[in-house]
């Protein structure tokens, strides 16, 4: 294989796929492979490099980026293990900005095979340069060219077999390289043997040709030699393949085997070889060459000593103590660690295409990119997920309160794509992120790490009520205690307003039967009536008028008028036939579309109100369902619509009206409330 000429510097290439895939037992192989590692470790016995934190060692799963830098032949590569679990798919957009490639890893399974989508999406809108590659290659069951034609159907651009499998028995063996025109059969953790090609010489060469032949569509030279018969110089094949992964156009495919380091050293070798340095990755998101350090920041841990801000170095060269300055604020970098996991190696410089972690880069946060020089830096944009679920939570201790913000903040840090919200009116302070395991791992984090005592539930539905039909009340306030009395007297009109009117406040009164002083207060006695109204929500759509009264020169005051304000309201808002509100959201859920009938049935389910259905714009094979839902029904719409689509689906919301609520569910609602008062 021909090697680029050139200094290829580091590169960073990030894992990525669905959950079960394996990635993270495929970065262990690569570490085990390249001398990284001298054992190679396993989930199961949890002792793998990667997903070292307690919250991914008890569930088997990653649910943060891992780190790793290793050399293969003399050239240093990063691999950035992204989660698979689609609750920790902030984690993966936020690597992005950064890398040179990304390895796709999927499952021979055909039925897995629509879980690629959400990442294939986003590396084809990127032009991120990106290899996928089939794991697990000795469990497939059917053709891997059926399963390439599946991959297909949710790649938008084409894929390139690189390799055909060698199967005997019905279990792969080995494999062709078409590139190489070589046959190699695996050995259990060793380098695969090169063997004799033999009878599937013929098959090889209809392969090879079908891999030149989509190659030619972006070379006219090599179409010219095809359509000649005339074979392509092996060194120009090689030239093309590097060239059309990095422009972007063709998306190559690998087999092999984690579990028993197959296929992991031809992998390597395409890396090393097919993959463009830092400085594409550097133009793809704006930053220009030049000596002065630029990095971005890809990732932020709060541990035991202190924070480490995960950071590739995308042109220039950076040094421990450098002062870095970006739009957010400048910080000085007190540290400069290569990673391996956990295992920190102290450096003293770190030049571009280094991915390195940079200690206590405080004010500093993930997405932020930074220059050694004062100078303008492009403002990269990361993809934000609309939040899709969420609890309330609390401490045990209220003492803790103030801890617990701050410590949340700490965790915002590591994990923008997790939202914290404090409502006033419903007394709740709200956790919002990705799904229940997300939002799980972040309360874990908040018991483990800063010793808080959390206990969630469900959050509140921010029900409202209004009336139906107006009336008059009269109030009076009347209290004689000895010296100064209390006295305060009001005839009010109270009145429904049109839906989304709020409140309206209006002074009727002729003759100065209230003195101008004290009508404010009466509004005042109003308003903090309407914080609770009969069925013990805040009230809405409301008028009030003021249209009469009476005042003693000596005992009223503004206390005495907002009382008797109070009093008229409490007497007079039950007869207005009260009913309660819910807040009605407008609602998006994008699925495959062959769960497009099945989340209507969700919607139907949830009190929704279908509105149309289309195809989701710039998704193959997606469709957009638009229906008004109750937010009441939302909080675990997620996790139904995930079971439906092998965990891709999901939905944006956006308040959209208050609609009445009666009958049964509005007395439970009001029952319920009065309860928990």
């Amino acid at each position: 294989m021909s090697k680029k000429t050139g200094g290829v510097g580091p590169r960073a290439v990030a894992l990525v796929g669905p959950y079960g895939s394996g990635k993270t037992t495929l970065l262990e192989s690569i570490l085990s492979v390249t001398g990284a590692v001298q054992r190679k470790g396993s989930i199961a016995q949890k002792n793998t490099v990667g997903d070292s934190s307690a919250e991914a060692r008890t569930r088997q799963m990653s649910v943060e980026v891992n780190c790793a830098s290793t050399k293969y032949l003399d050239e240093s590569f990063t691999f950035l293990d992204c989660p698979g679990s689609i609750e920790f798919l902030a984690d993966t957009l936020n690597v992005l900005p950064g890398i040179d490639a990304a390895v796709v890893v999927c499952e021979p399974e055909p039925a897995k095979i629509q879980m690629l989508q959400p990442y294939l999406k986003r590396l084809d809108d990127l032009n991120i340069p990106h290899f996928v590659f089939i794991n697990k290659i000795d469990k497939a069951s059917g053709a891997v060219r059926d399963l390439l034609g599946q991959l297909q159907d949710v790649s938008a651009k084409p894929l390139l077999m690189r390799q055909i499998p060698i199967a005997e028995g019905g279990q792969v063996k080995g494999f062709v390289d078409l590139a190489l025109e070589r046959a190699f059969q695996y050995a259990p953790h060793a380098e695969s043997k090169v063997i004799e090609l033999g009878l599937l010489a013929d098959a090889e060469k209809q392969a090879r040709f079908a891999m030149l032949e989509k190659l030619a569509d972006y070379d006219e030279h090599l179409m010219e030699e095809l359509l000649s018969d005339q074979e392509p110089p092996r060194d120009e094949v090689f030239a093309d393949l590097s060239k059309e992964l990095a422009d972007g156009l063709v998306v190559p495919v690998l087999l092999g085997s984690a579990d028993g380091d197959n296929g992991i050293r031809r992998l390597l070798k395409a890396l090393r070889h097919e993959v463009p340095d830092v400085a594409a990755a550097a133009s793809r998101i704006g930053i220009k060459p030049g000596s002065d350090a630029v990095v971005q920041i890809l990732k932020t841990y709060n541990g035991a000593h202190g924070k480490l801000s995960l950071a590739r170095v995308m042109a220039g060269s950076l040094k421990d103590g450098a002062v870095l300055h970006g739009r957010g604020g400048d910080a000085r970098v007190g540290g400069l660690f290569a990673l391996k996991g956990e295992t920190q190696s102290k450096l003293a410089e770190a030049k571009a295409g280094d991915t390195v972690a940079l200690g206590r880069l405080e004010g500093i946060f993930t997405g932020e990119t930074l220059s050694a020089a004062k100078i303008a830096l492009p403002r990269v944009e990361i993809e934000e997920l609309p939040v899709v679920y969420g609890f309330a939570i609390e401490t045990t201790d209220r003492k803790d309160e103030v801890k617990l913000t701050a410590a949340i903040h700490k965790l915002q840090e590591e994990d923008p794509s997790l939202h914290f919200k404090q409502d006033a009116d419903l007394h709740e302070m709200t956790l919002l992120g990705q799904g229940e395991i997300h939002l799980k791992v972040a309360v874990e984090k908040l018991q483990s790490k800063y010793g808080l005592k959390i206990v969630t539930h469900p959050p509140k539905t921010p029900y409202k009520e209004t009336i139906r039909k107006p009336a008059k009340q009269h109030g009076r306030h009347k209290r004689q205690s000895g010296g100064h009395g209390q006295f305060g007297d009001v005839h009010i009109e109270i009145k429904p307003l049109p839906r989304g009117t709020g409140f309206a406040f209006q002074d009727q009164i002729k003759g100065g039967v209230v003195p101008r002083q004290f009508i404010p207060s009466v509004e005042k006695g109003v308003i903090e009536y309407l914080k609770h109204g009969p069925l013990g929500f805040p009230v809405v759509d409301v008028g009030v008028a003021l249209v009469d009264g009476s005042f003693h020169s000596v005992d009223s005051s503004d206390a005495a008028f907002q009382t008797a304000a109070r009093i008229a309201m409490s007497e007079g808002m039950p007869n207005c036939a009260p009913v309660l509100l819910e807040p009605i959201m407008r609602v998006k859920i994008h699925v495959p579309n062959d769960a497009t009938s099945k989340a209507n049935q969700v919607v139907s389910g949830r009190r929704g109100q279908l509105m149309g259905y289309d195809a989701r714009g710039g998704w193959k094979g997606w469709d957009t369902v638009e229906a008004q839902m109750p937010l009441s029904e939302l909080h675990d719409l997620i996790i139904d619509l995930r079971s439906l689509t092998q965990g891709v689906g999901t939905f944006e919301m956006e308040f959209d009206h208050l609609a009445e609520l009666s009958g049964k569910l509005a007395e439970q609602v009001v029952a319920t409330h009065k309860v928990a008062a």
